[in-house]
């Protein structure tokens, strides 16, 4: 059954909702015995208040700034890289981008919708798709070492605005 995990892009999230998330993050982290470190948070937090899929090199201004110093780019890949791991965060993998992973209390297969246009996504958790891969993999002998859908076009929100003209991602 697929089930809508994130709001569309163009709704601000509040800072009651980036605390709760930050503080869950926290929270799983001192559970593993791991440390959510500054940048990690920092990064974690940009990302969250984005809306929409972030690289490395797009955080690093913000980050920047709120840290008030500079960062070299492996630092920032490295807090992704640990972010992913510890599933807080989901790859676009055609944008080398990362999203908040809206169900980082369970591993899942999910399915991304990318807007052409502002580069938002929307992430939807659907075991009908996950159990069909599955079973099409097993068929061929197949094993799956990573799951990972992506679809493109135009957000609900750009089609009602007619937005969809020129679309900045491809």
């Amino acid at each position: 059954m697929a089930q809508h995990t994130k709001p569309p892009h163009g709704r601000p999230v509040s800072q009651a909702v980036v605390d709760a998330v930050l503080d869950a993050v926290a929270k799983t982290c001192h559970e593993r015995g791991l440390q959510f470190t500054i940048i990690r948070r920092q990064v974690m937090e940009t990302l969250i208040h984005a809306g929409q899929p972030l690289g490395a090199y797009e955080l690093m201004p913000a980050l920047e700034r709120t840290l008030g110093r500079r960062l070299a780019p492996p630092t920032v890949y490295r807090a992704l890289e640990f972010l992913r791991d510890q599933h807080f965060v989901s790859r676009i993998e055609s944008r080398n981008a990362f999203v908040p992973c809206a169900h980082p209390d369970h591993p899942h297969a999910c399915v991304f919708f990318l807007c052409d246009n502002y580069g938002a996504s929307t992430e939807l958790e659907d075991s009908t798709i996950e159990k069909a891969v599955t079973r099409d993999a097993a068929s061929l002998g197949f094993r799956i070492a990573r799951h990972v859908v992506e679809l493109q076009g135009t957000c609900a929100t750009c089609l009602a605005t007619g937005s969809h003209a020129a679309a900045h991602y491809s």
